[in-house]
This record gives structure tokens, sequence and C-alpha cells, in this order.
């Protein structure tokens, strides 16, 4: 069997910041039912002298595949019609991701998306004073309504 090649990513709109994001698109790459990723930089994120935010945003597209179903055409003909179905939901996607090694379950969710909230202590090399790193990721489903 050959092997799958990753899932592609899209990531115009993102900086390339956040060491949980990158752990967690990574292991997104991995899964088969995904169709695409696409990253980007939430607008909350902001950096201050004692605190340095960061928020990104997932868009996760699942793979489908299209299944024969009963129908009528007219009311009275027979026929089948291709139904397109899911191969994967967001709660099977926060399952696989609970499972994985560094990333753990979400801290919130509900049935449109998936947040992980990570702090960490940052102290550089000759300083007294470090700063609070913290990293907000949400993942969501493209294609769902807009969450406004």
């Amino acid at each position: 069997m050959a092997e799958r090649l990753p899932v592609p990513i899209d990531a115009a709109g993102w900086s390339g910041e956040g060491e949980f994001t990158q752990k967690v698109v990574e292991r997104l790459q991995l899964v088969e039912q995904l169709a695409g990723i696409k990253v980007e930089d939430a607008p909350s994120t902001r950096s201050d002298a004692d605190y340095n935010f960061i928020s990104n945003e997932i868009f996760v597209t699942f793979d489908v595949t299209l299944r024969e179903e009963a129908a009528r055409r007219f009311g009275i003909i027979p026929a089948t019609r291709r139904v397109p179905e899911k191969l994967m939901t967001l709660d099977s996607l926060a399952r696989l991701l609970e499972a994985s090694d560094g990333i753990g379950p979400a801290d919130y969710s509900d049935e449109g998306m998936l947040q992980y909230l990570r702090t960490e202590r940052i102290v550089p090399p000759y300083q007294t004073k470090g700063y609070k790193l913290v990293e907000l990721v949400r993942i969501y489903e493209t294609g769902t309504p807009s969450r406004a």
C-alpha cells in the first residue's frame, strides 16, 4: 500500500508563531480523513512587557465519500442518487487529538469549535524577569455557519 502524502496546508495568513499550534498542525497533517487545513493568525494576538498572547485559528476540511441511496424521480420513477458523506466529524477529531502525545483534551469544545489554551513562563538567559506566553488555538470546520 502506498504511503499517503501529508494533508495540504494553507498557511499564508499565519506568521508561524506558536509552538503548540505547530504541534497541532503537524498532527492534523497525518489524519487521513482530512482534505485540507488552513491556519491563520487571529486578530486578538498581542504582546506586552509582561506577557505575549498568541491566538491562532485552524480551519479543517473533512474528506467526503459519495454514498448511493434510493430515491424517486418525479415521485414515481425509482432511481438512485449520490449523497456526500463526511469521513470524520469534529467530535471524532477531538477524540483523536485527545489521544495524541503533547496535545491532550480540548479546554473547551462545542458543536462547531475546539479550543486549546496553553501557558508557559519564559525567562530568557541573563534576565531576572521573564514573561508569560499564552497561546490560544481554535479549530473550526470549514463550511459551517459563521460564529458571530
